[in-house]
């Protein structure tokens, strides 16, 4: 708290000597003062295959900084290093084009990810076995390799004789793409020549037997946010064991397959990297802040169109730093309107001290009624418990007057007959500090047991049931600017809503109170002692030295470091079972 108050005295002190804003940097070349440079036009090159993203972003920030003018020109199919030179501001390409120049001399930054899916006919009469089966990449490399055998029967591993159709598009990035997740030579796909997109769904849509390869945001209907009628996915087995296992089912709709792409769910092979390119670093103002908001807010628009967006991890917000040099000024530039066309006449410095004023008072305050309130919660379980070394059943916390769930849920009725809901120690003690929160809203009825809302860690998630039914009275709007509260108070500030109770008194004898809670704590250590063990065997042993102590002990924090498979194993043995 010392080191902030002498900060903000400093920062203070600064301010006040650099009180003259200044108003003669509208004029600065990039690079010659402390400001950007400020236009009100950009031009955007793009391969024809990201033309329609492309479009998609400078339009819709277009709309909202109707100030702002972008013009989108379509460069060739295999550009070169000059034409990343030839006027634009900035450019998209795809990672695999960026492999053939020499990428290492550019600017680059992600800005989302491209996905290749093969498709089959929604009226393919083996439709039934293979959302049951799945098909992995060496059957499919199976009948590609092997024309004469190209039938349903020899990709299914039945006696179907039924041929099957390859439509191959006329997109050279595609096909490379595809034959590089079977591991095949593209010129020994041959197949049925398509011109475009348009015609191989149509093929598709004749042929029950029909199969083909293309990008998902192709076939991507964006008004409903469906697929194009009559195609459908198909699904891949992934781990190759013949069946369609309950982690690889992501097909049911876009949301759901985009996020099982981004948590490796779906083969690498299959996505490629779309990047913003540029000579140097892009200097204006309007730039910067259209490449920032392309990669925070502009990626709302992303699963509509069919593509996998960056979702929020500390590599965006990296990202994001890199784009801007520091992370105030890239809080400044997701501003739209009134900043963005107003930071030529400030002082960049001046401007990022008099945010940060408000926000430093904000933190001291909070620092104090956090300390209080840790304080109140260690009152509260009898003694002030020391941060363990490691993990386990006696590191948890266990207050008195709580009910506790099987879904690592605690409920406390208030006076006035309302029950509070939050999550007990154990769960924010293995997921480490967490990043966001979903939220049901007010006036939603909810049974016991349905989802009540998920905690999130940089992308890796866990949905929590809730422990009694009844209709949702508030939620805890706290937590959607600071998630990190259920960590530092998960039985006090860091509750998550209130429930008015439909059937409390029954359902509260499915409940736990303090030492009964203790036991069954006990017995789900070891079950989590054991997981994480099996996590460790059937993963990767490098996990043992991310998840144990010397000695074998548990670290707080477990699950922080491990892949999103380990939490949706953790969400179906702990939260889903009990």
């Amino acid at each position: 708290m010392k080191n902030l108050i002498f900060l903000f005295v400093g920062l203070f002190l600064l301010t006040s000597s650099n009180t003259t804003l200044g108003s003669n940097k509208a004029g600065n070349k990039a690079g010659s003062g402390n400001d950007p440079q400020t236009e009100s036009s950009i031009t955007i090159q793009c391969t024809p295959d990201l033309q329609a993203i492309a479009s998609m972003w400078a339009n819709e920030y277009g709309r909202l900084n109707p100030g702002v003018n972008i013009e989108v020109v379509k460069m060739s199919k295999s550009p070169q290093p000059a034409d990343f030179s030839k006027g634009a501001d900035v450019s998209f390409v795809s990672g695999d084009y960026l492999e053939k120049l020499d990428g290492d001399a550019l600017w680059k930054v992600m800005v989302a990810s491209d996905v290749i899916v093969p498709l089959i006919s929604s009226k393919n009469p083996f439709l039934s076995k293979i959302n049951r089966k799945g098909v992995s990449s060496d059957e499919l490399a199976a009948i590609f390799n092997n024309p004469e055998n190209q039938t349903w029967g020899v990709l299914l591993g039945n006696k179907q004789a039924a041929p099957v159709h390859y439509y191959r598009i006329n997109n050279d990035a595609v096909q490379s793409q595809a034959a590089g997740f079977l591991k095949s030579d593209p010129s020994v796909m041959t197949g049925i020549n398509v011109a475009n997109t348009s015609e191989l769904i149509s093929a598709l849509q004749q042929d029950p037997y029909g199969i083909a390869f293309c990008r998902l945001m192709d076939v991507v209907d964006t008004k409903n946010q469906q697929l194009a009628k009559q195609v459908t996915l198909l699904p891949i087995d992934k781990n190759r064991n013949g069946s369609l296992d309950k982690f690889e089912t992501i097909y049911g709709n876009l949301t759901e397959f985009s996020r099982g792409v981004w948590i490796g769910k779906y083969p690498r092979t299959l996505s490629r990297t779309i990047y913003a390119v540029s000579p140097e670093k892009p200097a204006t103002t309007t730039e910067l802040a259209f490449i920032t908001w392309v990669i925070t807010s502009g990626q709302q628009l992303l699963t509509p169109a069919g593509n996998n967006d960056l979702a929020y991890s500390t590599r965006n917000a990296k990202r994001i730093e890199m784009l801007s040099g520091t992370p105030a000024y890239a809080e400044i530039l997701t501003t739209t309107g009134f900043l963005t066309t107003r930071l030529n006449g400030l002082s960049i410095f001046s401007l990022i001290i008099v945010l940060l004023i408000p926000v430093i008072l904000a933190l001291m305050i909070r620092d104090a009624v956090i300390r209080h309130k840790r304080q109140k919660e260690a009152d509260m379980s009898g003694s002030i418990t020391p941060v363990p070394v490691f993990l386990d059943e006696n590191s948890i916390k266990v207050p008195g007057g709580l009910y506790f769930d099987k879904s690592h849920t605690w409920a406390f009725m208030e006076k006035d007959g309302v029950v509070r809901i939050g999550i007990d120690d154990f769960l924010q003690h293995i997921t480490g500090t967490l990043t966001r929160i979903k939220m049901k809203g007010p006036g939603e009825r909810v049974k016991k047991g349905d989802p009540l809302f998920s905690i999130i860690r940089n992308g890796k998630q866990l949905t929590i049931h809730a422990p009694i039914s009844g209709t949702i009275k508030a939620q805890n709007d706290m937590l959607i600017s600071d998630t990190s509260i259920m960590n530092a108070s998960p039985y006090t500030d860091g509750w998550v809503c209130q429930i008015e109770p439909t059937n409390w008194t029954r359902e509260i004898r499915l409940l736990f109170l303090g030492d009964t809670y203790k036991e069954w704590l006990k017995t789900e250590f070891s079950r989590f002692k054991d997981f994480i063990a099996a996590s460790i065997k059937g993963n990767n042993a490098e996990y043992a030295q991310i998840i144990l102590q010397d000695g074998g002990e548990l670290k707080d924090g477990i699950l922080a470091d491990l892949g999103p498979e380990v939490w949706e194993d953790f969400q179906t043995s702990f939260i889903d079972k009990n």
